[in-house]
């Protein structure tokens, strides 16, 4: 089984490689993860990572990465056009070989209970993994919303 997921970690310079490559090496050092690629993304002050392999290994570099992003980057300096909500935004779980949707949206929850519970970074589930359906897609609006308050 495998599972699929893109982190995107906020930067906090555009220029950072540095951050961006402790963030992988985190990740990275989980037995049963390919790091598949990363992007970094100027105009939104933003990386993403793509991951792949088993889905608890995937879960567990996820979980590493964005305690790895909370500790290296600080939010009050964040610039760019992408609405910002934390130093990790998304964590997409997607399924790509012999995991269902289903197996991938109890993966989100799973890994945001232990986000929560290691980092105490509240979560916001959306899309098929939303806990309330009136949730499910409206994150982009609701970052609207944050970013209006900022």
């Amino acid at each position: 089984m495998f599972a699929l997921t893109d982190a995107e970690p906020y930067k906090k310079q555009r220029s950072d490689k540095a951050k961006v490559d402790a963030l992988i090496q985190t990740m990275n050092k989980v037995p049963g993860v390919w790091v598949l690629d990363h992007e970094m993304d100027a105009d939104h002050n933003r990386c993403v990572i793509t991951l792949a392999g088993e889905p608890d290994a995937v879960a567990e570099a996820s979980i590493l990465g964005t305690g790895k992003a909370m500790e290296l980057i600080d939010m009050n300096f964040h610039k760019g056009a992408h609405p910002r909500v934390g130093a990790t935004d998304v964590v997409p779980f997607i399924p790509v070989e012999g995991v269902t949707l289903e197996d991938c949206v109890a993966l989100a929850r799973r890994v945001g209970d232990e986000i929560w519970k290691r980092f105490r970074i509240p979560i916001f589930y959306y899309e098929a993994a939303a806990t309330r359906p009136e949730t499910g897609s409206r994150m982009w609006a609701n970052r609207k919303c944050i970013r209006q308050r900022a």
